[in-house]
């Protein structure tokens, strides 16, 4: 699962996830309804779209991943009345049956991140350690089996979600540096700004911009 995409600009499918994954992260669901035509339009298939809208559950939280899905689901059977058909992708994998979770979530954040994992997580997971096992043994285990999306698509949706919420400064740029890692360009990540401008608001993308701007110093 490397880098799949090493353009200076986000393709079309790319910039639907990104959008989608940022109304998704802001609840917006009036805007996201188009947005998933346009994802489908572009070629995103309808697993994809779904397996991003998992995933988010496990940074804007389950009520609006679910509401998302239901208006996904929403926009699919309406698709379907007017004789659209959509590619429906790979197949999404549901278990995943390993001796160790934890080791295996540790090893896919060391991927991401190109740096040594220890158990438990220095700092938070010392003080709190069922949130580090649910991090590494559900997120970047159970979630991220699923080859339904590649690491750099996940890091992409994870970034435009990040960017379009408030207060989670320190995980963006955890992540800005993750997807970098996975072969995601600064300039793409300028242009997933200039998405949250679009869709979200101007004083929003300037902070994810404020974020990137302190990696570009690195």
């Amino acid at each position: 699962m490397n880098a799949q995409n090493n353009t200076d600009r986000l393709n079309a499918q790319q910039q639907g996830l990104a959008s989608i994954s940022a109304l998704t992260a802001t609840g917006d669901l009036e805007n996201l309804k188009p947005r998933f035509n346009s994802a489908l339009d572009a070629g995103l298939s309808i697993n994809e779209i779904k397996e991003a809208l998992t995933q988010l559950y496990a940074y804007c939280g389950f009520p609006r991943s679910l509401n998302a899905i239901g208006t996904f689901k929403a926009v699919l059977d309406e698709r379907k009345t007017k004789g659209i058909s959509d590619d429906v992708g790979k197949e999404i994998v549901v278990e995943n049956n390993v001796v160790d979770k934890y080791e295996q979530g540790r090893k896919v954040l060391e991927a991401l991140t190109k740096m040594p994992q220890v158990k438990p997580a220095p700092g938070f997971g010392e003080f709190a350690p069922r949130i580090d096992a649910f991090l590494k043994e559900h997120l970047f285990a159970d979630i991220f089996v699923c080859d339904v999306l590649t690491y750099q698509q996940r890091e992409l949706v994870t970034i435009a979600a990040l960017a379009a919420m408030t207060g989670v400064e320190p995980q963006l740029q955890a992540h800005i540096g993750m997807g970098m890692n996975t072969g995601i360009t600064k300039e793409q990540i300028e242009e997933i700004c200039s998405i949250i401008e679009k869709n979200i608001s101007k004083q929003q993308a300037d902070s994810a911009r404020n974020v990137l701007s302190k990696i570009k110093k690195n």
